[in-house]
C-alpha cells in the first residue's frame, strides 16, 4: 500500500452529494426548482427566480434520494418519482411548490409496481398518461391520471404485449409499441385504442422509435436501422402508406443518429445532434445557431447544453462543463442577452479543477481486428506517463449504453490517486452502428471480453501500463466483465472490483423483473437461450461462477441487497464458492441500496475500500485521513 505526501483530493468532493443539482425553471419563469441534500439525502427545494438559493423552501423530506422530477406545464405542480431503497418499484408523487410545508401526495399508492410515465399533458396540465403493472406484473395497463384529484381512469387493459405509446402534437395516441412472442418489435397505428394496425416491424438485431412529428401532424420522424442500414438513420414516415424517406443520417458517417430538437410552438426542427468522440450539432435554424455560438464564445473549450427553459424559451438554464471542469449552471435571458451564474454543483471541485486529468478519445484493435473506441485518462500527477498502474473501467449495459467524453467522478478519483484509466467502448456498446452493436451477441466472456483484454495489451504496448499492475473494475455488465476477466484471463489482471455484476447467467436470466418480459428474447439473443442445449452450453461457458476455481487474484465484490436486476444471489453464490476454494474475497453488501449506490455515506464507504484495495494490490496512492469518518458505515457494509 502506498501512502503519499502529495495532497489528494478528498473522496467526498467526488462522491458526496452535490451541493445543488438538477435545476429546472418553472414554465412561467417565476420559480426555480432544484435538488439539494436534506439530512444527507437528496430532496427537492424551490425558490423564486430572484431569490438566493439559501432562501429556498424545502419541498420534500424523503428518506430515499429523489430520482427525478419535472414541472407540470402550467407551473402548478412538481411531480417526482421514487422507489424504496433502490428496489425500482416506482411511484409518482406530486407536491404543490406554493404551499407552506407542502405535503407530498403519492398519486399511485400501490405496492410492488413499476409505474411508467408515458405523456404529460400540455393542453390540460392537470393530466398525464401512465402505465401501471398491478394487474399483470409483466405488462403495464394504460391509465389517465388527474393530478388534482388523484383520480385514475383505465384507458386500456394490456393483454396484447404493448410496451409503449406515441402521442402526436395534439396529444392524440397515434401509435403503440408491441413485442411479439419471438421478441420482434412492432409499431402499430391506432385511433381508438381498440383498432390496431401493424405498420412497422424490426427483428432482434434492429431497432426503431418515433422521435417526433411533422408540423402538420401527418407524418412521424422515425429513427431506425432496419434492413441494410448500419448506422441508425432519421426518416420521415407516413403511417397511412408506410412509406419512408430519408431525412438525415450522420454527415460524417461515423455514429448512429443522436437526437432531434423541435420547437414546441412552431413545430420546426431546430437542430439534430450526434454523439461521437464528442457531441456534434447540425443547425437548421440560424437564430438558434447564433444563440449557441454565443454560448460557446462565452465558455470556450467547454461543453454547453440547455438544461431547462421557460415555455416561451426566453429564459434558460444552461449547463457548462467538460472533462476537467466542475459543472456550472448559468441562466440566460434571450431578450436582454444577460448571463448570470446560478450555482456550481460541486464548488469544492471547482477549487481543485486545475488538478483534474484530461480525458482523451483513443481507439485500438481487438483480437479480430475490430476497432474499439474509448477514452484514456492519464494522471496529471505522474511526471512520466509511462509504466503506470492502470484501471480498466468497464461500463454497464452492455447493449446500448456507452462511455462519453466529459467529467466522470470515478475516473477523476482514480486519476488523482495516480492510475491511468481506460474506458473501452467494447462491441455491443451503443451508438456505433448495428453491426458493432450486434457483434457482441453471444460473445459474453468471449470477443466482448477480448475487446477489454486487448485494451490492456494496447496500454502495455504503448508503454503506459505496468503489465503487473493492471486492475479491472465496473458496475453491472462491467461487474460481470471484472469477474470474467479474473476467471478467463487471470494472467492479465492484478486484481478486480465487481460492482453489482452477475456471476451466473442462468440465475440472472431466471430472476429478471417480471416487467422485463418484453425483452426476454432480446436478452437470450445476447447471452444464449437457456431453453436450448446449445444455449445452455454457451451460458455455462460464459458464466464466471463455473470458472471460479481459476480466479487467483484479489477480488472485491460490491452488492445492493435490494437490486432487482442483478440480485444479491449473484454475488452471494460466487463469494461462497471462492471462500470454499480458500480464496480471499472482500464482500461489501449494502442493505439499503439497489443497482448502484445512491446514498452518499455508502458511496464514500465503498470508495474508501476501493482506494485501499487498489493501493494494496497495484500501488497508487491512498488517503488515510478520511477512512475513520465513514468507519461505521463500512462496518455495516462489510460482510
Amino acid at each position: 500500500m502506498t501512502n503519499t505526501n502529495r495532497q489528494l483530493i478528498d473522496r467526498e468532493i467526488f462522491f458526496g452529494n452535490p451541493e445543488i443539482s438538477a435545476g429546472q425553471l418553472s414554465p412561467d419563469g417565476k420559480m426555480i426548482a432544484f435538488m439539494k441534500p436534506y439530512e444527507g439525502i437528496i430532496n427537492l427545494f424551490v425558490k423564486e427566480v430572484n431569490q438566493d438559493f439559501v432562501e429556498a423552501k424545502l419541498l420534500t423530506k424523503s428518506k430515499s434520494p429523489i430520482m427525478g422530477y419535472f414541472w407540470t406545464h402550467d407551473s402548478k405542480y412538481i411531480l417526482f418519482v421514487n422507489d424504496n431503497d433502490g428496489d425500482e418499484n416506482m411511484n409518482v408523487f406530486s407536491v404543490d411548490p406554493y404551499e407552506v410545508n407542502p405535503p407530498s401526495h403519492n398519486l399511485t399508492p400501490l405496492d410492488e409496481v413499476n409505474v411508467q410515465i408515458h405523456k404529460v399533458s400540455r393542453k390540460n396540465p392537470d393530466f398525464l398518461w401512465i402505465g401501471i403493472n398491478d394487474r399483470d406484473k409483466a405488462w403495464h395497463d394504460l391509465y389517465k391520471l388527474q393530478i388534482s384529484t388523484q383520480k385514475l381512469e383505465l384507458l386500456y387493459e394490456n393483454n396484447e404485449r404493448i410496451t409503449g405509446w406515441e402521442f402526436d402534437w395534439d396529444e392524440n395516441i397515434r401509435m403503440a409499441y408491441r413485442t411479439d412472442e419471438n421478441g420482434f418489435s412492432e409499431i402499430l397505428s391506432t385511433t381508438n385504442l381498440s383498432d390496431f394496425k401493424l405498420i412497422y416491424t424490426t427483428n432482434l438485431q434492429e431497432g426503431a422509435q418515433i422521435v417526433g412529428w411533422s408540423a402538420d401532424n401527418k407524418n412521424a420522424y422515425l429513427e431506425s436501422n432496419k434492413g441494410d442500414v448500419d448506422l441508425s438513420t432519421l426518416y420521415e414516415f407516413d403511417p397511412e402508406t408506410q412509406t419512408l424517406s430519408i431525412f438525415e443520417s450522420d454527415p460524417e458517417n461515423r455514429v448512429d443518429f443522436g437526437s432531434l430538437f423541435m420547437h414546441r410552438h412552431t413545430r420546426e426542427i431546430i437542430c439534430t445532434s450526434y454523439v461521437d468522440d464528442k457531441r456534434r450539432r447540425y443547425w437548421r435554424n440560424e437564430e438558434w445557431k447564433a444563440l449557441y455560438d454565443g454560448f460557446e464564445a462565452k465558455f470556450p473549450g467547454r461543453e454547453v447544453g440547455i438544461m431547462s427553459t421557460t415555455d416561451d424559451y426566453k429564459q434558460m438554464l444552461i449547463y457548462v462543463g467538460g472533462d476537467i471542469f466542475a459543472s456550472e449552471v448559468w441562466s440566460y435571458n434571450w431578450n436582454t442577452g444577460e448571463y448570470k451564474h446560478q450555482y456550481t454543483a460541486r464548488p469544492e471541485l471547482k477549487a481543485v479543477e486545475k488538478r483534474l486529468s484530461p480525458m482523451e478519445p483513443i481507439s485500438f484493435k481487438s483480437s479480430d481486428e475490430l476497432t474499439i473506441p474509448g477514452y484514456l485518462t492519464l494522471p496529471t500527477s505522474a511526471p512520466v506517463k509511462k509504466n503506470l498502474p492502470c484501471v480498466i473501467l468497464v461500463h454497464g449495459g452492455p447493449k446500448g449504453p456507452r462511455d462519453h467524453w466529459g467529467y466522470n467522478g470515478t475516473v477523476q478519483f482514480l486519476a488523482d490517486r495516480g492510475y491511468a484509466v481506460l474506458q473501452p467502448n467494447f462491441r455491443a456498446s451503443g451508438g456505433y452502428g448495428k453491426s458493432f452493436l450486434n457483434a457482441g451477441d453471444k460473445q459474453w466472456g468471449k470477443l466482448m471480453q477480448d475487446d477489454i483484454t486487448w485494451g490492456a495489451k494496447y496500454l502495455i504496448e504503448q508503454g503506459i501500463a505496468d503489465p503487473k499492475r493492471i486492475a479491472i473494475m465496473g458496475g453491472s455488465y462491467g461487474g460481470y466483465a471484472t469477474l470474467a476477466g479474473l476467471a478467463f484471463t487471470p494472467e492479465v489482471y492484478a486484481c478486480g472490483v465487481d460492482i453489482v455484476g452477475p456471476s451466473n447467467l442462468f440465475t440472472l436470466l431466471e430472476s429478471i423483473p417480471p416487467y422485463w418480459e418484453a425483452g426476454r428474447k432480446w436478452l437470450y439473443e445476447m447471452t444464449g437461450d437457456p431453453e436450448t442445449e446449445e444455449g445452455q452450453k454457451l451460458i455455462k461457458e460464459s458464466s464466471p461462477l463455473f470458472s471460479a476455481d481459476k480466479i487467483n487474484k484479489p477480488l472485491m465484490i460490491v452488492q445492493g441487497a435490494n437490486d432487482p436486476r442483478v440480485k444479491q444471489a449473484e454475488s452471494d453464490q460466487i463469494v461462497e464458492v471462492l471462500k470454499k476454494n480458500g480464496h480471499d474475497v472482500t464482500y461489501l453488501l449494502a442493505t439499503d441500496e439497489g443497482h448502484g449506490f445512491r446514498k452518499p455515506l455508502n458511496r464514500l464507504a465503498m470508495h474508501v475500500e476501493v482506494e485501499r484495495f487498489f493501493a494494496k494490490h497495484i500501488g497508487g496512492e491512498y488517503q488515510k485521513d478520511m477512512a475513520e469518518e465513514v468507519g461505521e458505515t463500512l462496518r455495516t457494509l462489510t460482510v
